[in-house]
């Protein structure tokens, strides 16, 4: 007989009404809530410098972008799922008064050593899903280096995009992002010479 404690899920409106009241963000796995780890400094600015770049191309535009306090509802078979992506691009946003978009059309996730897991595979497969998503972004946290998957006929291809000087291009909503400006005022951290003895 086990001894692990049995929890009731929590309803999708239950959750989206305690989060309008909670002093921290959650994210909301088919029933389940986990509460979100606060973003370092680098993580941050990462996020910021991309939002502030497509939010320059964007103005006047009929495509928004949202930051990381914007949530994605995502539907799927095993349940709903709700994200706070770093950052979003919604050409058909839901109405003013609801606090989360059903159609993004870009997502991007700054990624760490603690949530790559859950971008690179949990998260990954939950945007794919999303039928009005045309890009998903990985942009590394230590690196000039993103990994953008983008919808083709058959399915998603991965591009790498490596170095400062290199461009992600996203002529599905007339922007780019060069990644000389989403790394701006970030220093990379370099390897210890003693651990590498």
């Amino acid at each position: 007989m086990s001894t692990a404690s049995h929890f009731q899920p929590i309803s999708v409106r239950d959750y989206l009404d305690g989060e309008q009241q909670a002093k921290r963000k959650h994210e909301y796995v088919a029933g389940d809530i986990y509460a979100m780890a606060g973003g370092t400094v680098q993580h941050n600015r990462i996020a910021s410098n991309a939002t502030g770049a497509l939010f320059a191309q964007l103005r006047g535009q009929r495509c928004q972008v949202f930051n990381s306090d914007m949530k994605v509802r995502v539907r799927l078979s095993s349940g709903t799922r709700f994200y706070y992506p770093d950052v979003s691009v919604v050409c058909q946003p839901n109405p003013p008064s609801e606090t989360f978009q059903d159609a993004p059309v870009v997502i991007i996730e700054v990624v760490s050593d603690s949530t790559r897991r859950t971008d690179e595979y949990e998260k990954r497969e939950a945007y794919l899903s999303i039928d009005s998503l045309c890009v998903y972004v990985l942009i590394e946290q230590n690196a000039a280096l993103a990994l953008v998957y983008r919808r083709a006929d058959s399915g998603f291809d991965r591009e790498v995009i490596q170095g400062a000087r290199s461009v992600i291009l996203l002529p599905e909503i007339g922007c780019e992002l060069a990644l000389e400006d989403v790394y701006q005022n970030v220093e990379f951290q370099s390897a210890d010479p003693d651990e590498e003895a």
